[in-house]
């Protein structure tokens, strides 16, 4: 038989690729596969309520046909912004933290790649920024993988990258 879970456990709530995900305390959002992807957290911690964006490029505008808002930058990060208000955050609390954008073929020249890591994560500080919204931590760039856990009880995120310790921010 199965210990009863306390109430203070957390539940997992997984983020896939081009999606977003909102929780409160004791929830964690986990995202994998954060390559030349980023994943943007949002946190009002007065509420415990964060949200966890997994974007893949910078700009919807070269696209006819956007089907998943939250692929891109420019429409995801506005999207869970609207969706932390409606859930009751406040603008003025949020906080954010940025995981990814990095430069997942580092043999490449990187004019042939568009550094597409590099100008996801320069898009999202400039939305975040004009959107009044500080950014607590990052952990960007390099050339490997991440995955990402945010904690709702605490706003911190933790990452795991191969072949490295565990890192919060």
């Amino acid at each position: 038989m199965e210990p009863a879970k306390a109430a203070s456990d957390p539940v997992e709530i997984q983020v896939g690729i081009a999606d977003y995900k909102i929780g409160r305390d004791p929830a964690r959002l986990i995202t994998l596969g954060l390559g030349s992807c980023v994943g943007v957290s949002l946190y009002d911690p007065v509420l415990k309520l964060g949200g966890l964006l997994h974007l893949m490029l910078p700009d919807s505008t070269q696209f006819s046909n956007v089907t998943k808002p939250a692929k891109f930058a420019d429409l995801g990060i506005p999207l869970l912004i609207d969706e932390m208000k409606k859930r009751g955050a406040q603008l003025s609390r949020l906080q954010a933290k940025l995981v990814g954008g990095a430069q997942m073929f580092s043999g490449l020249d990187n004019k042939m790649v568009l550094n597409i890591g590099q100008r996801n994560v320069e898009k999202a500080r400039a939305l975040l920024k004009d959107a009044g919204i500080p950014i607590l931590a990052e952990e960007v760039g390099g050339n490997r993988g991440r995955t990402m856990i945010f904690d709702t009880s605490n706003g911190k995120v933790s990452i795991r990258m191969l072949g490295s310790k565990l890192k919060v921010i």
